[in-house]
């Protein structure tokens, strides 16, 4: 009876498949083939989407949405969609939920931003205690300290990479898009971006659409060593400037002692812990400085209930038009691996810098390395 049952089946498929009706396997045929990477995507911010990613992929559905506006915004929001406008206006990635791990939460993580208005999350005041707004002829970019338990990451961890790729191509967040005001009336795409989160550090670099090299400048290959390398600044506590500055080599482009211009090939994660770095970066010579206190960056958010750590006031609060008139003067591959980047190695290098993510690591003590280099090259 089986026998028959399955002979009158396979029947039944040779027929239809004679007929033109699609196996299974020819049904998913267009779904796959229509797939477009995030990257190659472009949006317009009136007229975003419920969802940038619609995918059914092994990572399943985008975690939040990116129409964001005043009914989403608040404690609970689960927006994906960023913003980097000036010192005291941008957005970085975090987690949804509290105590989590970057490595966990990348392909679900949220934006949360330094002021209201974009139906966002809202960083805690006194959460970042030091930032630097660089304004290139190639990218802006957002560094900084923060305190990463107020943004849901667990205090101690070693955090990782978003961007806009991912071994699926669907992006860390899935779906996450970046936009800014910087380069012009409205919002524009940056299609190109990176952002590290870890040890209480943060970098958001994101590459003009319009330059040649945006993806160079946003590289995404880099995800194990961090802020330091990938988006060289000053990270200095207790300081918020936003600055006009040179572009930086490309990430993994870097001059040896010996003067020999070389690339860096990331090891794979089968090699263990990035024991080692060949270079110490240093920081792109940066101009036209204008110091901020704390408070700048936290316009139009209400006096906490809980009085937050934070830093001193270096000047008078300007008003966010100032602050962003300030950060737009213009000058004359892989998916992120989080875990490894927190467990490399600190081992010292040949340099002295410890190749571990982090301020404790490669960003911290190449940092305490080159200070005296970023009086050499900066011109406040």
């Amino acid at each position: 009876m089986f026998t028959i049952l399955a002979a009158s089946l396979a029947a039944l498929a040779g027929s239809a498949a004679a007929k033109g009706t699609p196996t299974v396997d020819q049904a998913l045929e267009p779904r796959q083939a229509a797939f477009t990477p995030l990257a190659s995507q472009h949006f317009n911010y009136d007229t975003l989407p419920y969802q940038a990613d619609t995918s059914d992929g092994e990572r399943g559905r985008q975690y939040g949405y990116n129409i964001c506006n005043s009914t989403t915004e608040g404690p609970t929001s689960n927006c994906q969609t960023a913003i980097i406008n000036s010192l005291d206006d941008f957005c970085i990635w975090g987690p949804p939920e509290p105590n989590s791990v970057v490595g966990n939460t990348e392909g679900e993580a949220v934006a949360w931003c330094t002021k209201p208005g974009h139906g966002s999350r809202i960083i805690p005041q006194g959460a970042i205690t030091g930032a630097q707004f660089m304004r290139t002829p190639d990218y802006i970019q957002i560094t900084g300290h923060i305190n990463q338990a107020l943004i849901n990451m667990t205090p101690d961890d070693g955090g990782g990479e978003m961007d806009p790729h991912g071994a699926d191509q669907r992006g860390n967040p899935l779906g996450g898009l970046v936009f800014t005001n910087a380069w012009g009336a409205g919002y524009t795409q940056v299609v190109e971006w990176h952002n590290f989160m870890g040890d209480n550090l943060f970098c958001l670099k994101a590459c003009d659409p319009k330059g040649p090299n945006a993806a160079r400048y946003c590289e995404h290959v880099f995800d194990r060593i961090g802020c330091w390398y990938n988006a060289p600044a000053a990270y200095l506590d207790g300081e918020f400037s936003s600055c006009l500055g040179a572009s930086q080599d490309f990430p993994g482009i870097y001059t040896g002692a010996d003067g020999v211009v070389s690339t860096y090939t990331q090891p794979p994660e089968s090699l263990g812990p990035i024991a080692t770095m060949p270079w110490v970066p240093v920081p792109p010579a940066s101009s036209s400085c204008t110091t901020f206190s704390s408070a700048a960056i936290y316009t139009g958010q209400p006096t906490p209930s809980i009085a937050q750590t934070t830093s001193a006031a270096s000047t008078s609060v300007p008003a966010s038009s100032a602050a962003a008139a300030a950060s737009k003067s213009t000058p004359a591959a892989n998916k992120s691996s989080a875990s490894s980047t927190a467990s490399a190695s600190a081992a010292a290098n040949a340099a002295g810098v410890p190749a571990k993510f982090g301020a404790s690591g490669v960003w911290g003590v190449a940092i305490g390395m080159v200070g005296a280099a970023i009086g050499a090259v900066a011109v406040l």
